[in-house]
């Protein structure tokens, strides 16, 4: 049983004060804005060190790699040691890996920068929605989560406009400076979080065995692995495929951002409709919305069907993804931030394997194709999220 500290202010109707939600959001915002910022500066970067663009490139991917490798081993010392606990020993790591990075005179350490910063920053998403699985009734928990994935959304978006335009006019070393600051804050400002009650747990690995001996566990991976194949996986072609046309890189990447202002109005719908519509009919919305969104950009690349095309699949991650995830946060209660981690590495490994599959075609400019692919794909996404949820609820 963990120590409870004194709550930080009223709970409102969900049991989840506003100070803990805007802190928890903070800890996801950052930590999507320091994953995504290093996209628009890869040439700068490459310039400035004097490095090849392939081997700036490793910088992200070496990024990516981490973040997604060190989920489980996050979940289960979450699990474990505890949320709060978890959440500021990887953000003081973050802030040190983020300072680092600024520093960095090199590619080499650049590189082994970016990894550390990838690995430490992993933990920030899953625990805090672990934390609203742990202190949210499972009947209103999607109101924080979408809350939750405003704030993410916001990360990316900011850290897809701002991050370019940071690095040109001031320098690329104050963009990986800014999250490690808040990063830093956010270590003492968790203090102030209540740290919920959780299950014992046995062994080191027990989290992980009742995790993957839940079969609904495996469908709900699967079906998040189909997600982040359809949507983040062809998602990234957006500014490439204005680009392609002659479009400038810095209006391509607006455009792109538009999905996360799509995400974040989405969200506000969202967190009014759970408790009138249920879970079935608010994936279906999300699916309709994504399927739209690519038949509209494989029809034209244009900036104004790629404008809708963003801020359309922005409205279906958060009608289907925050109720899929919402879903994942109730599997499994003695292992939560296990199921939540493992949740997320399916996620990112079938928006690496769409990533994969698909660049020689975006190679070749055969966005239309692709679109038209993620567009048909949407189907089986939309059937197994939706028939799957219905049947976990009738259980």
């Amino acid at each position: 049983m963990t120590t409870v500290a004194s709550p930080v202010s009223a709970p409102p109707a969900t049991g989840l004060p506003e100070q803990s939600l805007r802190m928890l959001s903070a800890a996801g915002f950052v930590s999507n804005f320091d994953r995504f910022c290093i996209a628009p500066m890869l040439v700068l970067i490459g310039t400035h060190l004097g490095a090849s663009l392939s081997t700036v490139v490793l910088a992200a991917s070496g990024y990516y790699l981490c973040y997604g490798l060190m989920q489980p081993v996050w979940g289960v010392a979450s699990d474990r040691l505890g949320r709060v606990r978890v959440m500021r020993f990887s953000l003081a790591g973050a802030a040190v890996a983020a300072f680092c990075s600024a520093a960095a005179p090199d590619a080499p350490v650049l590189i082994v920068a970016r990894a550390v910063a990838g690995a430490f920053f992993a933990a920030s998403i899953a625990a805090s929605l672990t934390y609203v699985g742990d202190t949210v009734p499972a009947a209103v928990r999607q109101r924080p989560l979408s809350s939750l994935m405003t704030a993410f959304a916001l990360g990316t978006a900011v850290a897809t406009v701002v991050a370019g335009v940071v690095a040109l006019y001031v320098s690329w070393r104050v963009v990986f400076a800014l999250p490690g600051l808040l990063a830093l804050y956010l270590v003492f400002a968790l203090r102030r979080l209540e740290e919920p009650e959780r299950e014992p747990v046995g062994s080191l690995l027990a989290p992980m065995r009742d995790v993957l001996r839940s079969g609904w566990q495996w469908y709900v991976m699967a079906v998040a692995a189909l997600e982040g194949a359809v949507l983040l996986g062809f998602l990234t072609y957006i500014a490439p495929a204005l680009e392609a046309r002659g479009v400038p890189t810095a209006l391509a990447g607006a455009v792109s951002a538009l999905y996360g202002v799509g995400s974040m109005s989405a969200a506000q719908w969202v967190k009014r409709l759970v408790g009138q519509w249920g879970p079935v009919r608010l994936i279906v919305a999300g699916g309709v919305q994504m399927a739209a969104a690519y038949a509209v950009a494989a029809v034209s690349q244009s900036v104004p069907a790629l404008v809708v095309t963003a801020l359309l699949l922005g409205g279906g991650w958060s009608f289907m993804h925050s109720t899929v995830q919402s879903w994942a946060t109730g599997l499994s209660a003695t292992a939560r931030a296990t199921g939540v981690a493992m949740f997320g590495v399916a996620l990112y490994v079938g928006s690496a394997v769409a990533s994969a599959i698909s660049a020689g075609a975006a190679g070749a400019h055969h966005y239309g194709p692709l679109f038209t692919v993620a567009a048909v794909l949407t189907v089986p996404l939309t059937v197994a999220a939706a028939v799957g949820r219905s049947r976990y609820g009738k259980q």
